[in-house]
Order: C-alpha cells, then structure tokens, then sequence
C-alpha cells in the first residue's frame, strides 16, 4: 500500500473540507464519492478518544452465565486442533448479501477469566494476502526472536538512533513519526529481516498459534527497500550494557526461507498468504498477553504490547499516542458509530465519545492493493476493539478482507465501501445479540 505521499498532501487539507475528528459533520452518515470516500475515511489519520488516561481496555462485567464463550483453559491452546474446541459458529455472520471474509472473536468475563466466542461467516480457513495488515505480525515477531537471544532488549529500545515505538507508529499512521520518516513498508520489511521469514511462518503453527496450517506463508517483504537505522545495536535507554548487535539480511532475498511472490509452492495468494483465523489469532493473544498468560508469545513481554498497541515511549512531541492507536481509515469507527446510534448526525468520534464515556479503544491496521496475479483489488482490516460502559464493556478482535474484481486502483474505495457495509452487518448483529 503505497500511501504516503497522497496522505501527505491531503494533511494539508482543512478539517472542515475532509470532515475529520472534531468536526461537526461526520463523514460517516453524509454520501460520499468514491474520491471523497478515499480521501476523507480511507486515508484519514485515526480519531482518538476523548479519555486516554489509561491506555488499555476497560474490564469487561463478569457474567458467570455466558455459556456461548469458553475460556482458555476450558479450550487448551497449547495441544493441536483447538479450532474444534472453541465456542464457536462459524456461520454466525454468513449472508449472501454480504461478500467478503470475516472472523471476530468475542471476549466476555466468566468465574473471572477471560472466555470467547468466534464467529464467522464461512470463511475463516480462505487464504488470502493481507497486505500491510500484517505489517503488526512482523513487528512484535521480530521482538519475539530478539528477545529470544536478548532478553533485555524489547520494544523499548532504539534501532540505532531510532525508537522503535516511533518505528510502529510510523508504520500505522504512514507519516513522520519521531524520528521514523514514515516509509512503512521499508520499516516492516526491516522487522521482517530481523526476525527471519521461517521464525515468523513458525509462529503460525508449532512456535505458538498450533494452527497446523501448511498454506500459511510468511516469506515475502514489502517491497525492496529496508530501513536502514544509524547503526546494527538496539539500544537500552536505561542500562548500556543490555546494548547489542542486531543480525538481519541486508536484502530480503539473503534470507533462506524467502519466498517470491510467484514462487513454485505458493499460490495466487502470494508468499504471505494469511487467513481471518490466523491473522485474528494472533491480534488476541497480543492484546489479551497479560490477561492471558498460557497463550503469550514467546519471550515477548507486557511492555511490549503496550509500544505496539499505543506507541508507549515515542519521541514525537506532537502525538499524544502512537502504534495501532493512529492507524489510518475511518472504516471501522464509522462502521461503529452508526451501529451505536443510527440517527446521531455528530461525528463518529462524538457519538463513540458519548456513548462509553470517553472509553473506546480502536487499534487497527488496514493494508489494500490491486493485484494483478488474482485480478482483484482487495483491502484488508485487522483490529481490536474496546467499548468500555457501552453494554456492561465490549470487547472483540476481527480480521475482515474485501475483494472485487479488477486489477485498478480505482477500485480501492469501492472495495473500503464494501468493508465499512460487511462490518456495519456484522457490528448490528454482534452488538443486538448482547440485548435480546
């Protein structure tokens, strides 16, 4: 996704013309063109909430009776074919009126502990390319594998003379971000080297997510350009001497378990060919890491999820917080807001704000592109979402994907539409099942 110079230029734009946060028209209950659709929601810089003085998610009411949701132990995570044990309809979202992919895992409080219901619409073992979605993948793999070997060094540290929660951030919010100069796709190829694409294609199956899932790829880049930080130590800022050299291939194509895109054992899907249930997976046992300790990632650590998820430590003076918090898009919180209050004309960061107090976390991470391989253009949504006061607090990870035919960049908003519509079904019928 090759986004920066066009969301560059229209930073410049007034909040009045793009109809951003804190302006009192909300892009999402006006029609818009295809043009303006692009523009004013699908590059738009993320609105934040009105509280952010904590930085996770409310907790969840307790509910001792939610027998759709098992918990983690009741599931076993840690033996092969967990799929089948989950409390789960895979059908809940289907709809024929509804093109697209979708998984969203549901997170309710039961005798204390986390439980979880996933829901589907048929499609969750579908291989698809996720884009720059999975750029949050390569990023907390490559601490995974750096802490592996250095367990002092994790995502408070600096690559060089660059922190890598500017590092994350840039790669979300596509712009300048501390010292990040907001070149997302070399930042993620740069992590994707670090951690090596056989740690990273691993951590699908017997390193951690026990998907036994094969056509799991993660081989390729993003692109053939790699950041480049001032020097090859990560730094800790507080202890020197945890400082150390930080191997990883000068070129993508060093790496021995490389794949290119069209390469023999691969797929129209590419050589990083994802699914919802891999993609969501992995998002919800980042965000549930210290509520959920028997499915964190290996060696990663607290501290690490909270850089990735709100930029934690970020130098630039500007940006109150930064990681999945300032992803781009405006599909999934207007998707939302008219959810909530259909007939609320405000903004959906107004109608967010009202309706939780404040207390509404949205971190995500969009990619899309036209592929000429499939002859689709395709956009791809992986997000964690918490509405806390909102229904006793909810909370959900999804990963949804969008494709329709044609190869043209054109057809990007059209397909962002087709999103921002599955997610508003998908969102209704989710948020009206707690009420009935």
């Amino acid at each position: 996704m090759n986004t920066k110079a066009a969301f560059q230029k229209r930073l410049a734009l007034s909040c009045g013309f793009l109809l951003l946060a804190g302006c009192q028209t909300s892009a999402s209950k006006v029609v818009l063109s295809d043009e303006e659709y692009f523009d004013r929601v699908m590059l738009a810089p993320a609105i934040l909430p009105a509280d952010l003085t904590n930085t996770g998610c409310l907790s969840l009411n307790n509910d001792d009776d939610a027998k759709d949701y098992k918990t983690a132990s009741q599931v076993n995570y840690q033996q092969a074919n967990w799929q089948s044990r989950v409390a789960a309809d895979w059908l809940y979202f289907a709809d024929p009126l509804q093109p697209g992919k979708l998984l969203l895992i549901d997170y309710q409080v039961k005798s204390g502990q986390l439980a979880y219901r996933y829901l589907s619409d048929g499609s969750h073992n579908e291989l698809y390319e996720p884009w720059s979605s999975s750029k949050i993948q390569a990023f907390t793999g490559a601490l995974s594998r750096v802490r592996q070997a250095h367990p002092e060094l994790g995502a408070t540290v600096f690559a060089g003379d660059t922190a890598l929660a500017d590092l994350i951030s840039s790669i979300n919010s596509y712009e300048a971000f501390g010292k990040a100069d907001g070149n997302s796709n070399a930042i993620a190829s740069y992590f994707v080297n670090v951690a090596g694409r056989e740690y990273l294609r691993g951590l699908f199956n017997e390193g951690w997510l026990k998907l036994q899932d094969q056509r799991l790829l993660f081989n390729g880049a993003y692109g053939s350009e790699q950041f480049a930080p001032s020097d090859d130590y990560w730094h800790n800022p507080i202890n020197k001497e945890f400082d150390a050299k930080i191997d990883r291939y000068t070129a993508s194509s060093d790496d021995p378990g490389y794949l290119g895109y069209r390469c023999d054992s691969c797929g129209l899907t590419g050589n990083k060919a994802m699914t919802t249930l891999a993609q969501a997976e992995w998002l919800k046992r980042l965000v549930s890491h210290q509520r959920e300790p028997i499915t964190q990632m290996p060696n990663l650590q607290s501290i690490d999820v909270d850089v990735l998820l709100n930029g934690t430590g970020h130098t630039d003076q500007h940006a109150k917080v930064g990681g999945m918090m300032v992803g781009i898009s405006h599909i999934v919180t207007n998707a939302l807001a008219n959810v909530i209050d259909p007939s609320d004309s405000r903004s959906a960061k107004e109608v967010l704000d009202t309706a939780t107090n404040g207390q509404w976390r949205v971190w995500q991470k969009i990619g899309w592109g036209p592929s000429e391989t499939r002859s689709t253009t395709e956009t791809v949504m992986l997000a964690h979402v918490c509405l806390g006061n909102y229904q006793g607090g909810r909370e959900f990870t999804f990963s949804v994907q969008q494709s329709i035919g044609g190869a043209d960049e054109a057809n990007l908003p059209k397909v962002g539409k087709q999103m921002q519509q599955k997610l508003q079904h998908a969102f209704t019928k989710l948020l009206d099942s707690r009420i009935q």
